[in-house]
């Protein structure tokens, strides 16, 4: 049911007020300068709310951006503690770009100039950012609009489906030669860090990334089944890696040794519940060693590598380095190529020589 309520301002000036009462739904109203307008008004609306449609634009003209992040930080960053913190990171700078945007006015346009603002943008060190780190702030907030679409019901799509990702270079393969890895290991052995040499093995054995290993807990660590178990952050999918060999060693050799008062397989020095800070221990690591241009993220790509040349199909290192699709693997094709084609020549060797 609606009606429509002619009204006469102190000067004279006439206005409609229109009013929209459906069962099952809060009562609408809006207020017209022209009556053509106010029936149209009506029309929309009955339809609108009829189809499920009303309210969702309601909220985003009441919603702002600021809003839906802070509600997002609150409720979903605490379910994602691997990448929580550089999240909110990347959720502040939108924030401090679009904050004060209704959610209705965050339209792909607007995200695409922001966008280019974040290209041009320069890091602490002075460096301009490149395509990947933009991809991540994006897949940010992104991931916010889809949950504020799906289950908050405060918009109707999410605006960066329509915005193209900035491209990014091929990864890079950056691995370390069984020298370099003896080399970096001694010097780990002899760093101040009681954690280094455990962390290095145990991420040229398995893949797994920096902050898997650090935020690694007691209970994810199965030693009997010879077994770690994470909660993979970057594709929400639980993910089993095996320890074997040294990396198994030392850390069945951590636990004779491990912190009652956390439950932290690497905790921090003074602070039992954060996890130990290694970066200034590995710089000073890599510099001791004589290895340049390498990072500790390169240590995937360098289990990866030896993956595809012990003859690791891509599907397998996808699944070991928690990859959901081979996309991220293929840069190692070559390296498995060889393997095969190795294989092939010997086989070729036994039948005809």
């Amino acid at each position: 049911m609606a009606n429509i309520q002619k009204r006469i301002g102190s000067k004279g000036n006439v206005s409609y007020r229109a009013l929209i009462r459906l069962k099952g739904h809060p009562p609408q109203s809006a207020t017209f300068a022209r009556l053509t307008d106010a029936k149209k008004w009506i029309q929309d609306t009955e339809s609108a709310i009829r189809e499920g449609r009303y309210f969702k634009k309601a909220e985003a003209r009441k919603k702002t951006l600021h809003q839906l992040i802070e509600r997002y930080k609150e409720t979903v960053l605490p379910t994602k503690p691997r990448s929580a913190y550089e999240q909110r990171y990347q959720l502040d700078w939108w924030d401090d770009e679009l904050g004060d945007y209704f959610l209705v006015d965050v339209t792909p346009a607007v995200v695409s100039e922001a966008k280019d603002r974040l290209l041009r943008t320069k890091s602490k060190q002075g460096k301009q950012l490149s395509p990947s780190t933009v991809v991540r702030y994006m897949a940010a907030l992104s991931h916010a609009f889809t949950v504020a679409t799906k289950e908050w019901q405060w918009v109707d799509e999410n605006p960066f489906r329509n915005v193209s990702r900035p491209k990014e270079p091929r990864g890079r393969v950056r691995f370390l030669e069984k020298a370099e890895i003896q080399n970096l290991r001694d010097a780990c052995r002899e760093s101040s860090s009681p954690f280094l040499e455990t962390i290095f093995v145990i991420s040229i054995s398995t893949g797994m990334r920096k902050g898997e290993i650090l935020g690694l807990k007691w209970d994810e660590v199965d030693l009997s089944r010879k077994m770690i178990y994470i909660n993979d952050p970057k594709n929400g999918q639980r993910r089993a890696v095996p320890l074997t060999g040294d990396a198994l060693t030392l850390m069945r050799q951590l636990t004779k040794v491990r912190y009652l008062n956390t439950d932290l397989v690497f905790p921090g020095v003074r602070k039992r519940d954060k996890p130990a800070k290694i970066d200034n221990h590995w710089a000073k690591a890599l510099e001791e060693a004589g290895i340049e241009n390498y990072r500790f993220h390169d240590n995937r790509h360098t289990a990866a590598s030896y993956l595809a040349m012990n003859g690791a199909s891509l599907s397998e290192i996808a699944e070991i380095l928690g990859h959901k699709t081979l996309s991220m693997v293929q840069r190692y094709a070559h390296l498995s190529e060889a393997h095969t084609a190795k294989v092939v020549s010997r086989m070729n060797k036994a039948i005809f020589d």
